[in-house]
């Protein structure tokens, strides 16, 4: 068994987070470490609190204390929208596509390209623009799609998957959050997103991948942290470790390196 404490300052890193839902405490002092061209795999058993720390990491809830560090300064987020001026982007389970749009549309929600003056004073949309840096975005992911100017309801399972990474990707600039990425994906398409994951780590892009795959994690992740009941309880090298020892961890059975770096 490979247990890790990296000597490297971490890019993102959360230490001692406290996160109360009433008499529920969903993170009882919480801590995690994500590095530059890494994918760290978060794991652990239901309600360990790893979609808690998520959102608390990524802007979307506020801790009861503890502290979330970007490039070791404190990172004070009160929305999503403060962690994407930091260049955190997340990919959540439900896709949160708009599937009436096109690949091209999609990827610009919330960020769409304006024509110049006087047209933007209207509103009225740049479409070549924002599909000429689509096309740029997803060729550099690797990924091919039929009809970028499709609707992206016609896209597959894995297709609008890639979209909603390359969404996230295309903006992004330090960590990218990927709560279940492959979940309900046939093996083709599973294994499309998992090389759009390695293509976006090489990147130089700090990379979270929350799943409940053990071998997929394994096939992966560079580094695998466990929590367990609020806390982080295990570090893996993803290299060093097997699915037996994940599961035990995510259930008690070991209880290594769970402190800060």
């Amino acid at each position: 068994m490979t247990t890790l404490s990296p000597t490297g300052a971490p890019l993102l890193a959360a230490r001692d987070v406290v996160k109360r839902f009433g008499q529920v405490q969903a993170l009882r002092g919480a801590s995690f470490d994500a590095y530059p061209g890494e994918v760290t795999a978060l794991i652990g058993d239901n309600g360990a609190g790893k979609s808690t720390l998520v959102k608390v990491m990524s802007g979307a809830l506020r801790p009861d204390s503890g502290e979330i560090a970007l490039d070791g300064a404190p990172a004070d987020m009160h929305n999503p929208l403060d962690a994407r001026r930091l260049g955190i982007e997340t990919v959540y389970q439900d896709l949160a596509l708009a599937f009436d749009l096109d690949s091209a549309a999609n990827l610009h929600l919330g960020r769409e390209v304006l024509r110049p003056w006087p047209w933007s004073w209207l509103g009225v949309l740049d479409k070549p623009a924002m599909r000429a840096r689509a096309v740029t975005a997803f060729e550099e992911l690797g990924i091919s799609l039929p009809d970028i100017t499709a609707p992206v309801r016609s896209l597959s399972g894995g297709q609008r998957q890639c979209v909603a990474v390359a969404r996230a990707v295309a903006w992004a600039t330090r960590v990218v959050f990927m709560d279940e990425p492959t979940a309900a994906l046939g093996v083709v398409q599973r294994r499309q997103v998992l090389d759009v994951i390695r293509t976006v780590r090489d990147r130089g892009v700090a990379v979270v991948l929350i799943s409940h795959n053990m071998p997929e994690v394994l096939a992966v992740a560079d580094r695998v942290e466990v929590l367990r009941l609020g806390n982080r309880v295990a570090r893996f090298t993803a290299a060093g470790t097997s699915v037996e020892e994940l599961v035990s961890a995510m259930t008690g059975g070991i209880n290594h390196g769970g402190g800060q770096a």
